[in-house]
């Protein structure tokens, strides 16, 4: 597995991979625009370029960006629904672009029409993206979600049913987010919790699916359906979850990425407090130094 954190793009998308070497990440997810606004300016070929070149440059083995906090691919609103999928298309032309294989977005909000026409409408919204970028390598991801308001996806079969209804699942995966997920009611703090959970994914999603994590705690309790994220061992679930975590061989390979506030100094004390959670290969049994050392 790969740590990192969620990086600014200051002076310029090109700049996030010198970040990633300040705070020792090898992994890490940016935003390519405002992601507050609809409009963009285009990205310039010498930009991408240099990006590209610093992602080889950095040690970096793993980049994803986040979608715009503005779309929803569940919108009754036909205009606004229109908007949502041309934002996406744009985002998945700038991966492109950038050479990034991964885009991280929420699934969307029903919006009181329901879950079942909410899930029906994300899919057919998929289906309408993906075939506006045929050919381009990369892949969106949906993030499972706190449950928020009627936002979908706080349950891995809302997730599967929108599997089952887009016409290309192999051209999707999946996100999760750890305070998303405890928010939404799954126990990931305790052991028995911890594997029930992920034994309910693989059931009914499929690990296969899993592209990358958000390593958050969380401020609120489990079930909350509240969206506040804390530093790894800071929050209420606790610095052993994230040991398990770390240490789980199911995530090999996979981006692990922190979206806590900065500035790079706190990045950097976590992704090392992260790191140093992780056992020699072949070891298991006593809890990590760091974890017995936070809890005397």
């Amino acid at each position: 597995m790969h740590l990192g954190a969620h990086v600014p793009i200051t002076g310029g998308v090109f700049n996030a991979p010198g970040h990633a070497q300040a705070i020792g990440a090898e992994a890490i997810q940016i935003f390519t625009r405002n992601q507050m606004q609809w409009a963009c300016r285009p990205l310039r070929e010498e930009e991408a370029a240099a990006f590209r070149e610093a992602v080889a440059k950095s040690g970096v083995r793993r980049v994803l960006t986040h979608g715009s906090y503005l779309m929803n691919l569940a919108s009754p609103n036909p205009e606004f629904l229109a908007k949502s999928r041309d934002c996406l298309v744009t985002e998945i032309e700038r991966c492109h672009q950038l050479a990034i294989p991964y885009v991280v977005l929420h699934p969307g909000a029903h919006m009181g029409q329901g879950e079942e026409a909410g899930l029906s409408a994300i899919a057919r919204s998929l289906d309408a993206v993906l075939e506006r970028t045929q050919g381009l390598d990369v892949m969106p991801l949906l993030e499972a979600t706190a449950g928020q308001g009627s936002c979908l996806g706080h349950r891995f079969e809302h997730l599967a049913a929108i599997f089952d209804r887009v016409r290309e699942p192999d051209r999707v995966g999946v996100c999760l987010d750890t305070c998303h997920l405890y928010a939404a009611g799954y126990d990931l703090a305790s052991p028995e919790g911890y594997e029930r959970t992920l034994r309910d994914f693989g059931r009914v999603v499929g690990l296969r699916k899993l592209k990358a994590i958000h390593l958050n705690d969380s401020k609120r309790e489990r079930g909350s359906r509240v969206d506040r994220h804390a530093r790894a061992g800071e929050g209420v679930m606790g610095l052993e979850t994230f040991a398990r975590i770390v240490n789980d061989r199911r995530f090999r390979g996979l981006p692990l990425v922190v979206e806590t506030p900065g500035p790079l100094a706190e990045w950097k004390k976590e992704i090392a407090r992260l790191r140093g959670l992780v056992r020699p290969e072949g070891k298991s049994g006593r809890r990590p130094a760091a974890v017995r050392r936070r809890r005397r």
